[in-house]
């Protein structure tokens, strides 16, 4: 009974209200508010906050929900075990990315060795992706350079320049390279704090005394595009990340050595999940089944 009320409290505190855990979980929402009120009465505490249709954890949820997704990660984890006798047939592992390139590589390349296996990905800078590991939100990560944890194991996957990208009316755009020196009172749309590639470009900036002009802080990659397309300053991608656009061109920067580094990274308890091991080797093959 205690599981079946933990349940639903975890379903309502993973997908924000009763109404979509309900449909996660094929029950109906009375039965479900049933179950979650039935933890409150016995154990008299007050587990979500209800104003009006909005639901959220109160300051004993949030620890209990720690507890649960460790819970249900463990859960997880035995049935995981229990496959890997009869090889990866079923499963769900879920990727937390810092963008769709590498990740989508990876993606396809191990759902040709492993078919049967599901997978989902959320995407996000690598300091929020490296939380989703933390809070067991995933089981696999894909970042760039975060600060050392003895709770998280990582793998070096790749290394890649930074390169400026303008617009085809700013003076940079028939340019074959420029210097750092060249960015001094450069316009600049940058990404968000947690950013690795604003990282690398502000540590380069401060190491040669470089100041920039910036006019915007934006959170996805799409918006710094379109900002830069429409001319409202530079921006910074790492090198495999620029995509051809009639409109935009990708300029390196000679000499100063902006680079930042990418990693397979997994909770340490985690070790030896045979999906995310199986995840890591197709990784690590480039993409080879053998």
């Amino acid at each position: 009974m205690l599981y079946t009320s933990l349940r639903s409290f975890h379903a309502v505190a993973s997908h924000g209200g009763f109404s979509s855990a309900a449909r996660a979980l094929n029950i109906s929402q009375p039965t479900l508010s049933s179950q979650v009120k039935s933890l409150e009465i016995r154990y008299d505490v007050e587990l979500f906050s209800r104003i009006g249709r909005e639901v959220r954890l109160t300051p004993a949820g949030k620890k209990l929900y720690q507890t649960t997704m460790q819970l249900f990660q463990s859960e997880a984890e035995s049935e995981d075990l229990l496959n890997s006798f009869k090889g990866l047939h079923s499963g769900l592992l879920r990727i937390a990315a810092v963008g769709p390139f590498h990740a989508t590589d990876m993606i396809v390349a191990f759902k040709a060795c492993h078919p049967k296996v599901d997978i989902s990905v959320e995407f996000g800078n690598s300091l929020r992706s490296f939380e989703r590991l933390l809070s067991y939100e995933a089981d696999v990560g894909l970042i760039a350079e975060v600060n050392a944890d003895p709770r998280v194991l990582t793998m070096p996957y790749s290394t890649h320049d930074v390169v400026v990208f303008v617009n085809a009316g700013h003076p940079f755009f028939q340019r074959d390279s420029i210097s750092i020196q060249e960015l001094q009172g450069q316009k600049v749309v940058q990404r968000e704090l947690g950013s690795t590639t604003r990282t690398a470009m502000e540590q380069a900036l401060n190491k040669y005394q470089v100041s920039i002009d910036v006019i915007l802080d934006i959170g996805s990659r799409e918006g710094i595009w379109k900002a830069v397309e429409q001319g409202l300053g530079i921006g910074f991608v790492a090198d495999f990340e620029f995509v051809p656009h009639p409109n935009l061109r990708a300029i390196p920067i000679k000499g100063a050595g902006v680079s930042t580094q990418y990693f397979l990274a997994f909770l340490s308890e985690r070790k030896n999940s045979r999906l995310i091991r199986a995840f890591c080797e197709v990784a690590q093959r480039d993409g080879n089944c053998q």
